[in-house]
């Protein structure tokens, strides 16, 4: 499995010929890079809530109730926030076993396709996320702890990551359609 550009390909996966979908690609590459720094101090700050409950049950016997929920909220938000950055490099699936067997112009039906079954999916997830998220606040949702935060938090996260997924997939697949093959 490869995890880089072939042959000197650079590493966006289409260079958008329509100056809005060019625009709109670096708009979003933008604030990929914002939500991955945010995502890294994130990562971070669980790291430093797991180590805090660790040493305040050991050297203290003091039990921390709210530290696992709050880790979890924070891994939660890095995991969907940062899909669309992931795939703005084309980290997720691709099935790049095929690359080098198949001709360019294969290759780009390959990924055309691989796109709109994940536009799919992802879009799927997405809705369904947001109606989890509308539910979870209307109806006043909280996990089922002494600390008890309300599910719309992750659940907004995951929705509004899967929506920025979406946005990311889109944007490839009109850059695509906007270049041709090589032979």
């Amino acid at each position: 499995m490869m995890h880089g550009p072939i042959g000197g390909e650079p590493v966006a996966a289409a260079v958008a010929t329509n100056r809005f979908v060019a625009a709109a690609d670096r708009a979003l590459a933008f604030v990929n890079r914002i939500i991955v720094i945010v995502s890294s101090v994130a990562m971070v700050l669980a790291c430093v809530i797991l180590s805090y409950s660790v040493v305040t049950r050991s050297l203290f016997h003091s039990p921390t109730y709210w530290q696992d929920e709050a880790s979890v909220f924070l891994i939660v938000g890095v995991t969907f926030m940062t899909c669309a950055f992931v795939q703005q490099h084309r980290g997720h699936i691709g099935i790049e076993a095929f690359v080098g067997l198949l001709s360019p112009r294969a290759n780009w039906v390959r990924e055309l396709l691989i796109d709109v079954a994940n536009l799919a999916f992802c879009s799927f997830f997405a809705w369904k996320s947001w109606t989890l998220t509308h539910e979870a606040y209307v109806d006043g949702q909280v996990t089922n702890s002494i600390w008890s935060p309300p599910l719309a938090i992750p659940y907004s996260l995951m929705a509004a990551g899967m929506t920025l997924l979406c946005v990311q997939i889109l944007l490839q697949l009109l850059g695509s359609f906007g270049r041709a093959p090589r032979k």
